[in-house]
């Protein structure tokens, strides 16, 4: 697939459709329940029910990025990166994990790691550091706060995908309309998650496409 954005697959278009989404509070949780995404949650939404799958059979694997300088292995074991007193805006990510052929993975290993409000990593423990495994349905959630930019870079998520017994995809995640997406050298348009404003905070979603049967 062509990194210029003109050939996005339809996988990654319906990414960027604005679609009114449904916000759930459960305690201090934000579940963003928006189109298919209601579906999944085992919501009924008639409205829609007609929409296209947002994985295709057209589709091309979800694209490998550098790992970077500042990856820890052993993170918790934890869907939820917020800390008491942490600055930032927050945000909830979620989405699926599919193989070829459209088929949610289950139990798929997600490592989640990125810069804190100020820019910052966190070397010496593991703030904003966190990984988690699919449901039945290939369904993930991450709860943290949207990264702060630092020199050379726009602002971005970094995460490790990985099925049982499959290769391991490392990747990033990147917000739309981000001043500095164009002059990242390490930017790929086909890796923007879909971000919509709620209140005081953010829901994004994203779904990986993994290169296994």
């Amino acid at each position: 697939m062509s990194g210029d954005g003109s050939t996005l697959g339809r996988r990654r278009f319906l990414r960027f459709l604005v679609m009114a989404p449904a916000v759930v509070f459960a305690g201090s949780r934000v579940r963003w329940l928006s189109g298919a995404a209601a579906a999944w949650a085992g919501e009924p939404d008639v409205a829609t029910a007609s929409f296209t799958p947002e994985c295709g059979d057209d589709d091309e694997p979800t694209p490998s990025e550098t790992a970077g300088p500042f990856f820890k292995p052993r993170s918790p074991l934890r869907a939820s990166l917020l800390e008491k007193g942490m600055p930032g805006t927050p945000i909830v990510v979620q989405g699926r994990v599919f193989s070829r052929g459209c088929k949610p993975l289950a139990n798929v290993l997600l490592d989640f790691w990125h810069a804190d409000d100020s820019g910052e990593y966190d070397n010496q423990g593991f703030r904003c550091r966190g990984h988690q495994f699919t449901d039945a349905a290939g369904r993930y959630t991450l709860e943290t706060v949207v990264p702060g930019l630092y020199p050379g870079r726009t602002r971005h998520i970094h995460v490790r995908v990985q099925a049982a017994k499959g290769r391991v995809l490392t990747t990033q995640l990147y917000f739309p309309g981000e001043p500095r997406n164009q002059d990242d050298g390490l930017f790929r348009p086909e890796l923007l998650m879909a971000v919509k404003d709620e209140g005081h905070a953010k829901q994004a979603r994203f779904h990986f496409l993994l290169d296994a049967a």
